[in-house]
C-alpha cells in the first residue's frame, strides 16, 4: 500500500507540474518517457497540448512512424519539424559535448516553431535517473528554459515505467532507446553513411528478437551489446553466422560481442573514470 500511495503521489505532482504550464508542446519521440509525459499531459490540460517529433538523420524511421501513430490514436495534434544536425561542423566531428550541441539545436528550432504555434512553454521527459550519467544536452536545456516535468515531480525510470503500464500504454516495457549518434565514440566523425550503418545493424538485431541492444561503431569493427541473459542466443551458431554475414554486407569486416553486456551510456565510460 505504501508503494501505491508513493506511485501516486508522485503522479499527482506530475499533474501538478504540468497543469501549472497551461498550454504546452511536448518534445515527443515515441519513448516511454516522453509517451507517458504526453499522454498525462492530455489528461490535464486537454486541447491545450500539441505533439512536436524532430525528424533528424540520427532518429530511427521507425521511431518517427511510432510517433504519428500515436498521436493519430490519441487524436493529438503533432507536428513533425525536420532538422538536419549533420550540417553542423562541430556536431559532425563528435567531441564529448556532441549531445550539447545537438539539443541546443534541436530545441531552439522546437523554441522558434512554439512561438510561431503560440506555445509559451515546452516540456521534455528527462528523468532523475537522467542525471546520473553524462547528459550534457541537459544544460542545454536549463539555458532554453525548457521543462522536464519528471525531474521535478521526482519519477526515476521506474516509476515511468510503472505509470506507463497503469496508464495501459503499451510502450510500457518498451527498450531505451538513444539517438544513433551514441553508438560512435567521441571523436569518431558522425557521417549519414556511418548512421544508415549501425541503424541497419540494430534492426536486424530487432528483426531477430533481441530485445535491449546497442550497435557501437567502430570503424569497420560493429560491438554488440545485448543484455546477458540473451548472449547464449546470439552465440548460436546459426544465429551468429547470420548477423556476421549481415553486418559484413553493411560494411563491417568484423563483429563482436561485448562480454560485459547492454548498458546504456558505454561510451561515456572513460569520461566518468576519475
Amino acid at each position: 500500500m505504501q508503494r501505491t500511495d508513493k506511485k501516486s503521489e508522485k503522479l499527482a505532482s506530475l499533474q501538478r507540474e504540468l497543469a501549472a504550464l497551461e498550454k504546452v508542446l511536448i518534445a515527443f519521440s515515441a519513448g516511454v518517457d516522453s509517451t507517458l509525459l504526453l499522454k498525462v499531459a492530455q489528461q490535464v490540460l486537454g486541447k491545450n497540448i500539441a505533439a512536436v517529433t524532430v525528424e533528424l538523420e540520427a532518429f530511427p524511421e521507425v521511431e518517427l512512424e511510432s510517433a504519428v501513430e500515436f498521436c493519430k490514436q490519441q487524436g493529438i495534434k503533432h507536428y513533425i519539424l525536420t532538422c538536419n544536425e549533420l550540417e553542423i561542423a562541430e556536431y559532425r566531428q563528435n567531441p564529448p559535448e556532441r549531445c550539447y550541441i545537438c539539443k541546443k539545436y534541436i530545441f531552439s528550432q522546437i523554441k522558434d516553431a512554439a512561438a510561431k504555434l503560440g506555445f509559451q512553454h515546452i516540456a521534455e521527459g528527462s528523468n532523475l535517473d537522467d542525471l546520473q550519467d553524462y547528459r550534457p544536452g541537459i544544460r542545454a536545456l536549463e539555458e532554453l528554459g525548457i521543462h522536464s516535468p519528471f525531474v521535478k515531480a521526482g519519477l526515476t525510470k521506474a516509476d515511468v515505467r510503472a505509470l506507463a503500464k497503469d496508464l495501459g500504454l503499451a510502450v510500457w516495457d518498451k527498450p531505451s532507446m538513444a539517438c544513433l549518434a551514441s553508438r560512435f565514440p567521441y571523436g569518431e566523425e558522425i557521417t549519414k553513411e556511418k548512421l544508415t550503418m549501425v541503424n541497419k545493424a540494430e534492426r536486424i538485431l530487432a528483426d531477430l528478437g533481441f530485445k535491449q541492444f546497442r550497435v557501437r561503431y567502430h570503424g569497420d569493427i560493429a560491438r554488440i551489446e545485448i543484455l546477458k541473459e540473451e548472449q547464449l542466443k546470439i552465440l548460436e551458431a546459426e544465429v551468429a553466422d547470420y548477423i556476421y554475414r549481415a553486418f559484413a554486407e553493411l560494411g563491417f569486416s568484423y563483429t563482436t560481442l561485448d562480454l560485459k553486456g547492454y548498458r546504456s551510456g558505454s561510451l561515456n565510460e572513460k569520461l566518468l573514470v576519475t
